[in-house]
Parts: C-alpha cells; structure tokens; sequence
C-alpha cells in the first residue's frame, strides 16, 4: 500500500483528526462481539465534524463488513444499513455529518481505497482511521490517513489515488474525561493487587518517557545532520522542558530530594515489616485452628448412637426378656444396618453396609436363620439443606432405597415403617408404595412440632429387621 509521508505533502487538506473516548470504546466493543480471536477485521462509519481542516470524530457505529482473505479485491460492506443508521443517527443530533470511516487493521490493506472510494458518494473528503484494538507498543492507538491524486512524473500513465498519513490525537470533553475516569475506576483485575497495578503503571510510564526522550534524539540529530528543517516551536517546547527540570546544584535542593526519598523508603520498609509479621500472625492463628479442629474430630465418638435402637431394644428386647414366661425362642431377634459403625445396643445384632446392596441383605436373611422378618424399621434421614423439596426428594429416594432391601428380607404380610417428608410429591411415593404394600398411612407424630414437615410412613439408612 502506498503512502505519502506527511511533510512530503505541502497543502493538506486535513491537518489533523481529533478522535473521542467514545469512539474507541464502541469501535472495542464491537470488536469483541464480532472479531475477537480471529484474523478479522471490523468495519464502521465515524461521525463527527470539519473545521479548518480538523476532523472532530465524536461518534460512530459498526457496519456489517465481510472479505475474502485470499482474494483482498472480494469484499462486501452494506451500505444500505450505513444509510439506515445514519438517518436515525441525524435525528438524534444534526450537527454530526459522516467524515469518514474507520476499520481494526492493524495495518493498511488492499482493498482499502477501493473502500474509502466508496465514501468519497457520502462526504468530499472523507478520512480513514486505523484503530489498534491490541497495541503492542506505546502510543496513541489510531492512525488517520485520507487519500490525494498521485499523477506520475511522465505523464504516460493514469493518476492514481494513494493514502497520505495525518496527525491524530485522541482529546475528549471535560464531561467525557469525567465519564472515563469512572470507566477505568471499575475495571479492575482482581486477580492483581493494587500495588501491583501501580507499579506497572509506573513502569508503563517510564518505558513511554523512554520512548519519546529517544524521539526527540532521533529528531535532533535529523537536524543538526540537516536532513530535516528546523523548527523553532518544537525547540521552544523541548527547552520549556528543561526549565521545568530542577537544579540539582543547590545544596538545600539536593539535601530536600534526600530527605524526601529517605521518608519514603523509611514508609516502604515499615509496610514491609508489618506485611511480614501479619503474615507470620495468620500462619500461627491457622495452625493453632487447625490443632483444634483435630482435637475436635479426635474428641467425637467413634460410634453412632441410635434412638431408634434404643426404642426397639428398649419396647421389644427388654420386655421379652425380662418375662418369666418367655423363652429363648419368644425373644425378637433384632439386626440393626448402617453405613457407620454404631453404638453396642443389648439385644441388637449391628450390620456395617450399604442397603442397596444383595449381599448385606444375604447378611440379614443368614442372621435369620433363613426366615424373613416381621417388621422393618427406616430410619435414614438426610442433612437437611432447608430447602424444603431438595430435602423431600432426598428422603424419598432413602425410602427406596431401603424398599430395594425390604423386598429380599421383609415377609409377606409384614410392616415397613419409615420417615419421610411431606410435601407435594408424597402422593407419587404412596402410589409407587401402594404396588407393594395393600395398606399406606401416613401419620404425624405427636411429639413432633406443629410447624414440623416430617411424617411417619407406616407401612411398616439405619434399617431395623425384627423377627
């Protein structure tokens, strides 16, 4: 792509293209949702004004743009949507006209003029951007040329039309620096301390002072080596600078430096000191938590009490027992199942298993002498979340998983009793109970609070087979 240098054109048309915040933020914008993580390119129209030839961008929005990237001279912008949006785009504000059109590069490409051909049917003279959405060096992102007449020397051959580069500075509003100024206040990195951020901040900073001190050096030597003009405004800005600098020869000068860095560092060596020992602090707090959290566990009983053991031990083992007139054949015959190992109960022979499985219900028939039991007890209930139908569904699916084994041990005729809670897909589980059991009741139990949810299944985990 060719291009004209800017001293090389001696009247311009454009001296300068001003662009807004806002334009960089929509031109951004559109770019993630559209191009991001690809080799494309997005496409837009800038909206904005001339005066004296300087192109104020103050708006701007995307344009429905496609290429071919193996042929550059195949390519599609809908202009159509162009003339729609800037209709409704001057009915908001009339005084902004288009001036030119803007694409994400990051360079100039081909097909180019043949686009900003296409503007010149919109506006005289129009100017194309080049917004660097991904920068990989310091500057201003935007680059803004518009296009002149190149006729060659011999005048045998056709004019053609090619780029020439013009200055371009981003300025904004007092109310759109205030705008910005929020913008960047929120967007934050929080997987980067503050600290962080301000030294790379400063760090950005002195790379860029580095950038534009080997500038001025390059420039200077251009002119003392006469292939560039001198320009007083430049020199008078470069010894404006120099003023500025302070005099490092007074002694009272040098002593305020000293005394200044030193305060400094005294404040940095102290925040290094406290951040040491709030570190240290933190550490001993959580090994001493963590000493206590293991006395804790060592401290829990290694067993699982049970209440409903106790009952049955205590309402049907004792009694038969104790009776004169019992026998040994009289005495029910109780085995208790559970996951956790559980607490001796007289009386109670104790299982450690899983409910859904064969073999622990092989277990309980063995203990049986090969007979089925009497009557099963459920006594499973899970940790209740206080979400009323997650604690439902997960109490019912205990119930059917406590049938799985009623089926093997329970005999025909037999009870099945279980907790459960109500709610509004209780009648699904009495419907799926009812294909085993002729008779389900559900009851509440009296020593349970009015505003409890909990019900007692009788029909008739820890499981409790009682022969």
């Amino acid at each position: 792509m060719d291009v004209i240098k800017t001293q090389q054109v001696s009247a311009r048309l454009i001296e300068k293209v001003i662009v807004h915040p806002l334009v960089l933020l929509s031109i951004v914008d559109n770019y993630n949702r559209v191009a991001k993580d690809t080799r494309k390119r997005v496409v837009g129209v800038l909206l904005g004004s001339t005066y004296k030839g300087v192109v104020d961008v103050s708006n701007s929005y995307a344009v429905p743009f496609e290429e071919d990237e193996k042929d550059p001279s195949i390519w599609f912008l809908d202009h159509n949507y162009h003339e729609a949006m800037f209709s409704m785009f001057k009915r908001i504000n009339a005084k902004e006209h288009v001036v030119g059109w803007y694409s994400t590069g990051p360079k100039l490409k081909e097909n180019d003029l043949d686009i900003h051909s296409l503007f010149h049917n919109y506006v005289p003279n129009p100017v194309l951007v080049i917004i660097d959405v991904q920068p990989k060096e310091l500057g201003i992102p935007t680059k803004a040329y518009y296009d002149v007449e190149e006729v060659k020397e011999n005048a045998t051959q056709k004019s053609q039309k090619i780029f020439v580069h013009v200055l371009s500075e981003i300025a904004a509003h007092e109310v759109e620096e205030i705008g910005v100024e929020h913008l960047l206040r929120d967007v934050k990195d929080t997987t980067i301390s503050t600290l962080a951020n301000e030294v790379t901040g400063k760090l950005t900073a002195l790379k860029g002072l580095d950038a534009r001190l080997r500038e001025i050096r390059s420039y200077l030597d251009l002119v003392i080596d006469e292939k560039l003009p001198l320009n007083h405004e430049i020199l008078y800005h470069l010894q404006d600078v120099f003023n500025l600098l302070p005099n490092l020869n007074v002694a009272d000068l040098v002593k305020g430096f000293s005394v200044k860095t030193n305060d400094m560092m005294l404040v940095i060596y102290l925040s290094s000191l406290i951040r040491s020992v709030i570190a240290l602090h933190n550490l001993i707090n959580n090994k001493v938590l963590n000493k206590e959290h293991e006395k804790a566990e060592d401290a829990k009983p290694a067993t699982v009490p049970s209440v409903a053991g106790s009952v049955l031990s205590r309402k049907l083992y004792l009694p038969a027992k104790s009776s004169s007139d019992s026998k040994d054949g009289d005495v029910p015959l109780i085995v208790a199942i559970d996951l956790q190992p559980m607490a001796p109960i007289e009386g109670v022979i104790q299982v450690q298993g899983d409910i859904t499985n064969a073999r622990t219900a092989e277990v309980v028939i063995r203990h049986f002498d090969g007979c089925k039991a009497d009557l099963v007890v459920c006594d499973g209930a899970p940790d209740v979340t206080g979400l009323h139908d997650m604690d439902e569904f997960v109490q019912s699916q205990l119930i059917l998983a406590g049938l799985t084994i009623v089926t093997h041990v329970l005999k025909e005729g037999g009870k099945f009793i279980a907790k459960i809670f109500r709610g509004k897909d209780t009648s699904l589980l009495y419907c799926q109970l009812k294909l085993f059991f002729p008779i389900v009741t559900f009851a509440k139990p009296k020593s349970s609070r009015n505003s409890s949810i909990g019900n007692r299944l009788i029909i008739s985990l820890i499981l409790w087979f009682i022969m």
